[in-house]
């Protein structure tokens, strides 16, 4: 197995040659991944990999999740298994391999590919034959001191990494990491506060009365929520944390009044909060957490429209992030009106909306943020981290909003070996974008050049204040 030099680009050979130089101009450049999902303790503790399937196998829940389509117990791929043993991890591996024609046409193909060439620099192509021997070579990679945590984001080149993290989290691995004068690249932690704003959740009122106590106060009262939500915000903010991310089945953000709040909020805090009042109160947080970013100056991400857990056996049987999250149409423009009558003319908000609904790309998302300064379009991600998506995504947005209203990529990711070759992806997915464009006479190269340069580095680094 060898990776094709000209992957991704465009077959047409003339517009293919431009993408070529497009993509020569920022292949080599440092990656920034605002926006993941890599333990930080692997980074302050430079942590070992284990062995070759928990490593890369165990944890992807965009792998185990097409096993599992195809009749794999996750169970066999040590998913809710913990440490494996040796034979069980060589088995998992296995069966991996053995299911290896089930990722043709996935990016998860590409992605897996890409490590096996780049990082453990080796042309076997997994089948059941080759996957003791492949096995052994990834085994043998992991034992080498430049195949730890630290090493790697030397190697990769990050420059910059944000976890995700629970606002209760007292952030000593991101401390660690900071007060280290050895470690030169940057970790910051993202403030993920799903959990406290889903009152009717069974687990809400522990959840608060955690968060009420890390935050030094209480939260008997809607107002003394909101000072330990502030409270917490500030803690992260003063840890390096650049944005907060939100994930919630609609993008709804409609106020109530405080004496409506405050009822609500009592309900919940008694146990007796019904779906809908649960979904009012969320909707009036959400818009709190777009006015608390108008005074913190955290970049706020929303991830909407996820159905968590689809398959309640396989959550009872193995908890969240397992792979049974199935994406749900979303409404934009309705939802996010309240917010943005309020607050999307503030000059200090920064608004990032992700969806897994391409339909609403062209017709509300581009649209709004081709409108209102503090909105941009998030990139794909998860279910449409991958090149086709990657292509109309491009193609839905920059029709009314141009390139400057979106986000930059996020990787989105669990697999820390992965992250290269997914940004690898989108850098030659926006060259091959860019190339049809001058192909077309619709941009200079000069034009394309420096808009691939923006897409890959300043862009981040300005819609998540770097």
């Amino acid at each position: 197995m060898s990776l094709h030099p000209d992957r991704l680009f465009p077959a047409d050979p003339g517009t293919r040659e431009v993408a070529r130089h497009l993509y020569a101009e920022v292949a080599d450049l440092p990656i920034i991944s605002p926006h993941g999902h890599v333990p930080p303790v692997w980074l302050a503790e430079d942590t070992p990999f284990v062995d070759p399937t928990s490593m890369l196998i165990t944890p992807d829940h965009y792998i185990t999740r097409l096993l599992h389509s195809n009749g794999v117990d996750l169970g066999d791929v040590g998913v809710g298994r913990g440490t494996l043993s040796e034979e069980a991890s060589r088995e998992a591996f296995r069966i991996f391999c053995r299911h290896w024609s089930v990722y043709r046409g996935t990016p998860m193909k590409l992605w897996f590919e890409t490590q096996l060439v780049q990082v453990f620099e080796t042309d076997l192509v997994p089948s059941e034959r080759t996957s003791d021997n492949l096995y052994d070579v990834i085994a043998g990679w992991i034992g080498q001191e430049s195949s730890r945590p630290r090493a790697l984001m030397e190697s990769f080149d990050i420059a910059f990494l944000a976890t995700t993290d629970d606002p209760c989290d007292d952030l000593t691995h991101h401390r660690v990491l900071a007060q280290d004068p050895t470690f030169t690249r940057t970790v910051v932690p993202t403030f993920r506060p799903d959990r406290y704003l889903e009152p009717a959740a069974p687990a809400w009122n522990e959840d608060v009365d955690r968060l009420a106590g890390v935050a030094n106060g209480s939260c008997d009262t809607y107002a003394g929520w909101v000072s330990a939500m502030e409270n917490r915000r500030a803690y992260f903010k003063e840890h390096g944390a650049v944005s907060t991310d939100h994930s919630h089945r609609d993008l709804g953000t409609e106020p109530l009044e405080p004496a409506e709040a405050e009822r609500l909020y009592g309900r919940a805090r008694q146990g007796r909060a019904s779906g809908v009042d649960g979904d009012r109160l969320r909707r009036h947080m959400v818009t709190e957490m777009v006015r608390m970013a108008t005074e913190d100056g955290l970049t706020m991400t929303l991830h909407p429209a996820v159905h968590r857990n689809h398959h309640t056996p396989t959550y009872e049987r193995f908890g969240p992030d397992v792979g049974g999250d199935i994406p749900m149409a979303v409404e934009v423009t309705r939802a996010l009106a309240p917010a943005l009558q309020r607050f999307g003319t503030d000059p200090r908000l920064t608004l990032v909306v992700f969806t897994i609904d391409e339909t609403v790309y062209s017709r509300e998302l581009a649209p709004l943020a081709g409108f209102y300064p503090s909105l941009r379009v998030g990139v794909p991600w998860w279910f449409i981290d991958a090149p086709e998506a990657i292509t109309r995504f491009r193609a839905a947005v920059t029709e009314s909003a141009g390139f400057t209203r979106t986000s930059g990529f996020i990787d989105d990711t669990r697999a820390f070996l992965s992250i290269p070759a997914r940004h690898d992806m989108a850098r030659r997915l926006d060259s091959g974008f860019l190339a049809r464009l001058v192909a077309e006479h619709r941009l200079t190269e000069d034009e394309a050049l420096e808009t691939v340069r923006y897409l890959v580095q300043t862009q981040p680094r300005e819609v998540f204040g770097l």
